[in-house]
């Protein structure tokens, strides 16, 4: 928990055709969906399904739904959050004025960091009957800790320079007029005289930036530029090693990229007609470079096309940064009629998992020539959340016959991979889950070893685990060493583990499954 810098999500924008994640979390929504005409009183749905998992605006319950939706999503991303960690939420006008009231809530009014304007669309949109073409979206930005701020915009260095080869460095001139008249400010109107010329260049109608102390010494440290006609306007020097910070505030309105990018974008990487009106990836680019610094955690739990993850690379290999990325998406199914059904894509997940494959390779290939590229690191690893590895033991004792008991000799599922009990226990330890794994033959037996020592597992059942391998892997001194119940060559080699590794390694922590 709290471990991530950035999120970024784009949820369905609730326009009454968009899937909606439909949860059925709310106690009264049976009753609702029976009063409306939805079930009978047999709970059979009297609506067709696709238009149920569509978010009508003709539902009672239209914006509510969408809102009990979001909102524990919401939650769940606050508690992920570093104290420094900011996230991004891209709306439009449907939800926009409900999803601040919920942001509010959930990150504190004062975590409100802006509404930025998405200048999304370049033509006009003919579909309109309001005489209105809606040519943006928004991009609501909030914060956990009152103190985060983004990085903003670099600053144009080139304006400095050190013509005078002055010792403090480069340096560019700045305006030293005021903006208030004598009436208001009498302190800021005085005559400016060059001490060395004698000059007198006046007073501006509106005064001096700085009053006549402050003025003084900026004279005696030399950081006045003094003009050489009487008609000039003197300024002053701003030096680049006193400046406060190399970036300055960032423009609220984004123009620079529309959705015609992000369309042509993925048609380039995987093909047309496969994804509809992604998010062009320079734009998430740009929101990942106003939130994070180094190696950090970016987080998309509407991850669609993975277009996140693909801005996430495209970024770590402009600036050699190693930020990481998870992305989330439910298995939505792809239409049967759709480019990507036509494709081979059974469900949007795929279509993001192949994305992030060959946009790897592409920015590799695109940044070929750029020392340190080979180090880019674009693997990914897919998990996928299914039941529990374990059988699952439904009988009683009064039903369960001595027959059945050799069915319950191996109480994991038969389904299962080496790599999925593995998944489970890193989850059971706490131990990340984006640590290199290898594996090692030892006396005979497959062991996977995680982050080197941090964890060895041996799920061989086959095999069988006897002593002398349990002492081999012992000198190993793993941290953690984890067993398959089933795969114990007999009852004692299991009992003698525990004192084998207290003799041999006694920090080792050791688990059975």
């Amino acid at each position: 928990m709290s471990k991530v810098k950035m999120i970024y999500i784009d949820p369905p924008y609730n326009t009454g055709n968009d899937f909606i994640y439909y949860d059925k979390f709310i106690s009264e929504k049976s009753k609702y969906d029976l009063l409306s005409g939805q079930l009978d009183e047999d709970g059979n749905r009297l609506i067709d399904e696709q238009s149920y998992m569509k978010n009508q605006a003709s539902n009672g319950r239209f914006h509510s739904d969408w809102l009990s939706m979001i909102y524990p999503r919401l939650k769940l991303a606050r508690n992920l959050l570093q104290d420094d960690g900011i996230i991004f939420i891209s709306i439009d006008d449907n939800e926009v004025a409900n999803l601040r009231r919920l942001c509010d809530e959930v990150f504190g009014e004062e975590g409100f960091i802006g509404q930025l304007i998405w200048k999304s669309r370049v033509s006009e949109d003919t579909r309109a009957k309001t005489g209105l073409s809606t040519d943006h979206e928004y991009i609501l930005c909030y914060r956990k800790g009152i103190n985060t701020a983004l990085r903003g915009a670099d600053k144009d260095l080139e304006k400095f320079s050190n013509p005078d080869n002055d010792p403090r460095g480069p340096w560019r001139s700045a305006d030293m007029t005021g903006l208030a008249t004598k009436d208001k400010r009498p302190n800021l109107h005085y005559d400016l005289i060059d001490p060395t010329t004698m000059i007198n260049y006046g007073c501006p109608p509106k005064g001096w930036r700085f009053d006549q102390n402050t003025m003084t010494k900026k004279v005696s440290e030399k950081r006045i530029i003094w003009p050489a006609s009487t008609e000039g306007r003197p300024r002053q020097k701003l030096f680049l090693e006193e400046m406060d910070s190399m970036f300055k505030n960032v423009s609220s309105v984004i123009q620079t990229v529309s959705t015609s990018i992000g369309t042509k974008e993925i048609n380039q990487i995987i093909g047309e007609g496969i994804f509809d009106f992604p998010k062009p990836s320079s734009l998430i680019k740009f929101l990942i470079e106003q939130a994070t610094n180094h190696d950090e955690l970016v987080l998309d739990f509407f991850s669609g096309s993975a277009t996140t993850a693909h801005a996430v690379m495209a970024l770590n290999a402009e600036d050699s940064r190693k930020r990481k990325f998870i992305m989330a998406q439910m298995p939505e199914t792809c239409n049967e009629k759709s480019g990507a059904s036509k494709a081979g894509y059974k469900t949007i997940a795929e279509i993001g998992r192949e994305r992030i494959r060959r946009a790897g390779q592409k920015i590799k290939q695109e940044n070929a020539d750029k020392p340190g590229i080979d180090q880019l690191d674009v693997g990914f690893r897919v998990l996928k959340v299914d039941t529990s590895n374990m059988n699952e033991i439904y009988y009683t004792p009064d039903v369960l016959k001595q027959g059945d008991l050799f069915n319950f000799v191996d109480n994991v599922r038969d389904d299962r991979t080496e790599e999925d009990l593995l998944f489970q226990v890193l989850l059971d330890w706490g131990v990340d889950l984006s640590l290199p794994i290898t594996r090692e033959t030892i006396a005979g037996k497959s062991v996977l070893f995680v982050d080197d020592n941090a964890l060895a597992a041996c799920f061989d059942k086959e095999a069988g685990i006897t002593e002398d391998f349990v002492k081999q892997l012992a000198t190993r001194s793993p941290l953690r060493v984890v067993f398959r119940d089933a795969g114990f060559a007999s009852d004692s080699v299991k009992i003698n583990i525990e004192q084998i590794f207290k003799l041999l390694s006694p920090s080792t922590e050791i688990k059975t499954l």
